[in-house]
């Protein structure tokens, strides 16, 4: 890596070199136009055509924008002609960002290394779209956030080192979940919260770093004699009790992805685990994805990325395919991978931006090219 980046974000990167690590308060708003914003604090090398050295999350919003969370750099966004980033300079606190979501009123929501962001327009809607930082002195400030997530009804739920944080659209506050012990601590601890996700039937999941994952029925509330939370770890079938990922599929099945036990499939009764003794390369999975296809992608620490289809050519069996260097894929330890509106599948990680060619991978060519800030993005 370059000296200057290895230098002004040593604590991110030995941080991620290990994986991973409102308003009674205070909220605080830049007023700047995103026309304004093409400067970052710290930009990648002007000879340095990756949009980033390392491509944390990927997420298209519902004008057609992507947007690639980087680890050093803040945002990036291509809104079809070319690539701006955010971050400190124009008002976007963060330069790690850790998640990404859009709400009702497509505003997009980022965790990061500072707190959480929201960009949309004010209450007036006047005066453009803006950057909000979100903190509070009690518990926000300083708090490292490594997940965000937007659910159908309008709450923005937030996992930290702390655990989980809902906010209301007015305030943010803590949202406790039942954890079998009290954890204290300042950068990775037990109950951090990787990955954040609602399914079908309105209920919400939650990963843990230690106590597997939690799942909360809103509707259990309700009823005196329901209990809202439910706890899933190893001694129910679980492949391992730190979970970096959750999924709901097309078919309704859970799908968790582990630090140490490689993938899990919950169809509501039962736990299907695939890990290195009989699937993939290795049990560290970080990111799992289902394409409009139904084929489930995810990832293997130095393996690329794996693509599970249920049911080969309609026979009713099942097949693991590996994408890695021999198909192009320069990233080895991916983190997000994602199908925009066009169907064009992306991955991203440590070594940029690579797009899926599905008509290369039917000829046996390199079916992953890498995408830089100048393109190809058709």
């Amino acid at each position: 890596m370059k000296n200057t980046y290895l230098y002004t974000h040593l604590c991110a990167l030995l941080l991620i070199m290990t994986f991973f690590t409102s308003c009674d308060g205070q909220e605080k708003s830049k007023l700047s136009e995103v026309k304004k914003q093409n400067t970052p604090s710290f930009l990648p090398e002007a000879n340095d055509p990756q949009i980033a050295e390392y491509i944390r999350n990927i997420y298209q919003d519902k004008n057609g924008s992507l947007w690639f969370g980087t680890n050093g750099y803040g945002v990036a966004h291509y809104n079809g002609d070319s690539v701006s980033y955010f971050s400190n300079a124009q008002g976007f606190s963060g330069q790690q960002i850790t998640g990404i979501t859009e709400d009702l009123e497509k505003n997009i929501w980022f965790a990061t290394n500072q707190g959480v962001v929201k960009y949309g327009w004010s209450t007036n809607n006047k005066g453009g779209k803006k950057f909000t930082n979100y903190f509070k002195p009690k518990y926000f400030e300083g708090q490292r956030f490594w997940s965000i997530f937007a659910d159908s009804k309008g709450d923005i739920w937030a996992g930290s080192v702390a655990g989980i944080f809902r906010f209301d659209g007015a305030d943010w506050a803590p949202f406790e979940l039942p954890y079998p012990e009290e954890v204290t601590g300042e950068f990775i601890t037990k109950v951090t919260s990787w990955s954040i996700a609602e399914d079908r039937a309105g209920n919400m999941w939650f990963s843990t770093n230690g106590f597997g994952a939690f799942k909360y029925d809103p509707s259990a509330e309700l009823r005196a004699d329901s209990q809202p939370f439910t706890q899933y770890s190893k001694k129910d079938g679980l492949a391992d009790n730190s979970v970096d990922n959750i999924m709901e599929d097309s078919k309704g099945n859970i799908w968790f992805g582990t630090r140490e036990g490689g993938v899990s499939r919950y169809d509501g009764k039962t736990f299907t685990n695939y890990t290195s003794s009989d699937s993939i390369g290795n049990n560290e999975v970080c990111i799992i994805y289902e394409d409009k296809a139904g084929n489930i992608w995810f990832s293997s620490e130095g393996f690329g990325v794996y693509r599970y289809n249920p049911a080969e050519n309609g026979t009713g069996g099942e097949s693991f395919t590996n994408f890695s260097q021999e198909q192009g894929l320069g990233v080895r330890a991916v983190q997000t991978i994602f199908e925009d509106k066009e169907g064009r599948l992306w991955v991203g990680g440590g070594g940029g931006l690579y797009r899926y060619d599905p008509a290369e991978d039917e000829t046996g060519g390199k079916s992953f090219f890498n995408v830089t800030k100048n393109g190809p993005w058709e």
